[in-house]
């Protein structure tokens, strides 16, 4: 029998690769068989999970690249077009959280969330979408979140949840646009796992009993349980799968 999961011959690219999550999806993705383009705006980071990648057996391209910016953005899918010769798998990862209360934000403070979280996500989809158009294959895997469904108590970010909200519209909105070309996009929807841009909440022991409270398993995600979401969704697993929001959030959004 096939393995629906097998990525050999892929060309995955993983945004906000620098740490965290995207860390984790890029060597995901590795570990399956594909090769893997990696930005971010740390490139020294980026360069050390390229040296582990390439030990993994699989080539490795690292570009330091400003999502919110297009006129980089454009030049790098570009780059890595030229140098890999295609994109077959987006994960659009790269984003950024704030805590204000709504009635306190400053606007430089929505429109930097907004900027990172809904617009490079679109910009990236836009420009990856064209190379896997003329290609008539692609898997675009957008990173929504539990806050895509629910907000949360004493909610303090508002435009965090707005542009989660957003990007599973627009999961679908693509899908619904792109299947023609044979490209399937889809997104999944953590609850809280450990990252760079959560520690300062997951460390907080007043947040661990609420998550204690509030998810029906009662913790946050463990290293590595997104892996099997995004394999499926890059994958032809799920090949007539899209506009889907996968959550993995321990129950988080059934209560």
């Amino acid at each position: 029998m096939k393995n629906l999961f097998d990525l050999t011959g892929k060309v995955a690219l993983v945004t906000g690769a620098s740490s965290g999550l995207g860390v984790q999806f890029a060597k995901a993705l590795a570990s399956q068989g594909a090769d893997i383009a990696i930005i971010a705006r740390r490139k020294e980071k980026l360069d050390a999970l390229a040296k582990e990648i390439e030990a993994m057996g699989r080539h490795c391209l690292p570009i330091k690249c400003d999502v919110t910016n297009e006129e980089e953005v454009v030049k790098t899918i570009a780059e890595i077009e030229k140098t890999c010769g295609k994109i077959d798998i987006l994960v659009n990862n790269a984003g950024v959280a704030n805590a204000y209360k709504a009635e306190e934000q400053p606007m430089d403070e929505w429109n930097r969330v907004i900027n990172a979280n809904l617009n490079a996500v679109y910009l990236v989809a836009r420009e990856v979408g064209k190379v896997m158009i003329k290609n008539n294959y692609g898997k675009i895997i957008n990173l929504g979140s539990i806050h895509s469904n629910v907000a949360i108590g004493s909610n303090t970010i508002s435009a965090y949840c707005a542009t989660k909200g957003a990007v599973r519209m627009l999961t679908k909105s693509l899908a619904s646009e792109w299947a023609k070309y044979n490209i399937t996009v889809n997104a999944i929807g953590p609850a809280y796992f450990a990252s760079e841009m959560t520690e300062k909440a997951v460390e907080n022991d007043a947040f661990s009993e609420f998550v204690k409270f509030r998810c029906p398993m009662g913790r946050i995600g463990n290293p590595g349980e997104l892996d099997g979401a995004l394999i499926y969704f890059a994958s032809d697993a799920s090949s007539y799968t899209t506009g889907q929001l996968l959550s993995v959030d321990g129950g988080w959004t059934t209560v």
